[in-house]
């Protein structure tokens, strides 16, 4: 309610979205509360679930009645359990748009991360991982560039990650997910991933399509 009145005051600047527990009895009625009054989004669902439950699959339902894509905080056995068979619930639910964020989507671009319990893998990246398959296989799968873990994606391997960009040029967009007080500097990865984005984009098409147009188009504003 607080971001809603916020967004409302300011809406030259800021829009809102919903969230609830999903395992809440009135977390469907909740969100649809808030999308009705003009929600652009389902975020962020970082919750201790397993991503196949039946009360996560009620709120995939809601976001594709409503058109508004899910924000997904993928982290290893911490929030949304079942990242390795996630594609499950793609195929289940085309009409939803699912968007991939947090330590374990990022770290799972590189094929030969095994690990797991490692969310902020360093060194040379081999395409081909289970995030890098969902952005090919699945039309409804995008992916939040924000925080210091896909900060991390791109910085670890500058090669990998130009690569990356150009073949998932219309599945990823920019966020920053932190304050960002103080707006440059060590502690703001909003502003290094913009920079980030302005150097390893291939073009100057693409860098607009990261950090503007994607979102645009998958938020509807």
């Amino acid at each position: 309610q607080y971001c809603y009145r916020f967004a409302k005051a300011h809406p030259k600047h800021y829009l809102f979205a919903a969230c609830e527990v999903p395992d809440l009895p009135d977390a469907v009625r909740e969100i649809e509360k808030y999308l009705k009054l003009g929600g652009v989004a389902i975020a962020e669902l970082k919750f201790g679930v397993e991503c196949d439950s039946l009360e996560m699959q009620r709120l995939y339902q809601v976001a594709a009645d409503y058109r508004v894509p899910v924000l997904m905080h993928w982290e290893h056995k911490m929030y949304n359990y079942g990242f390795e068979r996630f594609n499950t619930m793609l195929e289940k639910h085309p009409r939803t748009t699912f968007i991939g964020h947090a330590q374990t989507w990022w770290a799972n671009i590189d094929k030969n991360h095994k690990d797991q319990a490692v969310l902020y893998p360093k060194g040379k990246v081999t395409p081909g991982g289970l995030t890098d398959r969902y952005l090919s296989d699945y039309a409804n799968m995008y992916g939040d560039l924000s925080a210091g873990s896909g900060l991390n994606a791109f910085n670890r391997d500058e090669d990998h990650a130009r690569q990356f960009i150009q073949r998932h040029q219309d599945k990823l967009f920019y966020g920053s997910d932190c304050n960002d007080q103080d707006g440059q500097g060590s502690k703001c990865s909003g502003a290094q991933m913009i920079a980030a984005i302005r150097r390893l984009s291939p073009s100057k098409d693409i860098e607009r399509k990261l950090l503007y147009r994607n979102a645009k188009r998958v938020f509807r504003i």
